[in-house]
């Protein structure tokens, strides 16, 4: 099974601005569409390992099944 997630890039006045549709709080900004790019890649790993840390907090000295999910992007 295979999962995509969609990046938007839009043209402002300073730059690009960029975030992906799927995953709220995941947006960045570059000077050209190469830096938004690589700038939104950045903040993808952020904001997973972010949500992450809250999670273990949430979960922390209770009884949970943990288990770990691969997804596979072009």
């Amino acid at each position: 099974m295979q999962i995509a997630l969609t990046k938007v890039f839009q043209k402002v006045p300073e730059g690009y601005i960029g975030f992906v549709e799927e995953l709220p709080g995941v947006n960045t900004q570059g000077n050209s569409i190469e830096e938004a790019r690589i700038n939104l890649e950045e903040a993808i790993g952020l904001v997973l390992e972010a949500n992450r840390l809250l999670a273990e907090e949430q979960i922390q000295g209770q009884d949970a099944i943990k288990e770990s999910v691969f997804l596979y992007l072009a």
